[in-house]
């Protein structure tokens, strides 16, 4: 039986620290609804269902060109900036109160095989019990959006085990007048990889979901622990503490700085436990009211547990955005990338490499459509030191019928040893696919009820002149069930 680790001490302060600030950030005199930009639309994380914008169907747009609900509700347009360490969303629906909104999970995974040895088949569940918690608190100029999941996994497999699961994403954010200011922090327990963890079903994210499920954006694939490749063992657990402040220097033009802490470690022995520290500084300027132009520096320095290889990263990139409120969001970065190595690899201490990538999400016709693509190095996901990542997640949420929602997902992740093995034909390289697709109902105005199907492929290159040295096809079929208490208004 795994044991519960202490949670990360940033992540328990920053939730008392947003709850002490509201004498700080409220202005009493003022009565005006919160700043548009306080509000975000939540974006998958890896392996994630794409998010529905306000309102059950697609937006419909006034006689002025806003974005509206179905109900005409305006949306507010997403305020994060290109250069940020957020992925650009559709925008969502005003809230006018803050609330809490409680709930209980039940969830239940089957595999064709364990996730010890998912190359021998050896069908076993996995039952998920947990509670759930969203939280929104808005003030004039300050929101705290916070959502969290947690319970307990008993498996049926003896060498698995029973353990446990939790999932945290928090963000406080205080506006000014010429800045913004974000702390943000996303924290995870999981008896598997996060890359494509419950695709299809309500467990891949935090908090109640749905439409009453207060959102927030996603971060950036590069500000998390990566975590795509699926046969490193046992539970693991990640955190990312991330601050950003974006200074409006102009009416088109935007500067932010961005600081971030991440890092991953394993229960079990036999994986390479990982530390990030980045820094980021970008420059944004806004051609039109929906394309934005920018140019952004990153650092990133990994370091590992037991290791004595240390990484620092240098990208340079040039980035292009679109925002169509309600309709479209895009990100697209290139540039160069030079990466430092402390012990020599292949007798080189430096590298120079392209990386770059891309987001895309966009909703039409009750569909909607997300892909998200990086190129770069990596910490190396717990099986290498370091390695090139590519990374593909793309997905599609349709409502099929009045209360059925259908939804598909897709992903695909190499990482290769920045390392390599000599005397061999191939650098060491693990390829991870996940596809999956399922359907869920609300039963009553409390309820959800989802059914899914998974299937997990592997293929591992350690070291092998040909073919691929391990191989294996995992099935996973995921049910699910979801209940939470009305909103609770608390302002």
């Amino acid at each position: 039986m795994n044991r519960l680790p202490k949670f990360p001490a940033f992540a328990l302060s920053a939730l008392v620290l947003a709850w002490s600030v509201p004498a700080f950030a409220q202005d009493p005199s003022s009565t005006q609804e919160p700043d548009a930009q306080n509000q975000q639309t939540m974006q998958p994380a890896p392996g994630e269902a794409p998010p529905k914008p306000a309102g059950r169907g697609n937006p419909n747009f006034s006689d002025n060109g806003d974005a509206v609900t179905d109900s005409g509700i305006p949306i507010r347009p997403d305020s994060s900036t290109l250069t940020g360490v957020q992925v650009a969303g559709l925008g969502t629906q005003q809230e006018r109160h803050s609330y809490i909104v409680p709930g209980v999970q039940f969830g239940n995974f089957f595999r064709s095989s364990t996730l010890e040895a998912p190359e021998v088949g050896n069908w076993n569940s996995t039952t998920f019990i947990a509670g759930n918690l969203s939280v929104l608190q808005q003030w004039s100029r300050a929101q705290f959006v916070m959502n969290y999941t947690g319970g307990g996994t008993f498996a049926t497999d003896s060498i698995q085990g029973n353990g446990y699961y939790h999932q945290l994403q928090a963000q406080q954010t205080f506006e000014f007048r010429h800045a913004k200011l974000s702390f943000i922090d996303q924290f995870s327990y999981l008896p598997q990889a996060q890359f494509g963890f419950g695709v299809a079903s309500p467990l891949a994210i935090a908090g109640i979901g749905g439409p009453l499920g207060p959102s927030l954006p996603a971060l950036q694939t590069n500000y998390l622990p990566n975590q795509s490749i699926f046969d490193t063992v046992g539970s693991r657990y990640s955190n990312s503490a991330t601050t950003e402040l974006a200074a409006y220097i102009s009416p088109r033009s935007t500067v932010t700085f961005s600081g971030s802490y991440g890092f991953l470690r394993f229960v079990e022995p036999g994986n390479i436990a990982s530390n990030d520290a980045i820094f980021s500084l970008g420059y944004d300027y806004q051609v039109t009211k929906r394309d934005t132009v920018g140019i952004l520096y990153r650092f990133t320095g990994y370091r590992y547990l037991g290791d004595p290889q240390k990484i620092d990263d240098h990208v340079v990139q040039l980035a292009y955005g679109r925002k169509v409120t309600g309709r479209a969001a895009l990100q697209l970065f290139i540039g160069p990338e030079i990466t430092e190595f402390h012990i020599p690899v292949n007798n080189e201490s430096q590298r120079i490499s392209i990386s770059g990538g891309g987001n895309l999400t966009y909703a039409v016709s009750h569909t909607n459509f997300t892909i998200g693509y990086n190129h770069g190095v990596s910490a190396g996901s717990g099986a290498f030191a370091g390695s090139t990542a590519d990374q593909i997640n793309g997905s599609a949420t349709r409502h099929l019928t009045r209360i059925w929602d259908g939804n598909i997902n897709l992903g695909y992740a190499r990482n290769r040893s920045l390392g390599g093995f000599v005397g061999t034909l191939s650098e060491p390289e693990v390829n991870s696919w996940f596809a999956g697709a399922g359907v869920q109902r609300p039963l009553g105005r409390t309820a959800t009820a989802s059914l899914a199907y998974t299937a997990f492929i592997e293929n591992s290159f350690a070291g092998c002149s040909t073919g691929a040295c391990i191989g294996y096809l995992q099935h996973q079929i995921s049910v699910s069930f979801q209940w939470h208490l009305q909103p609770v208004v608390i302002e």
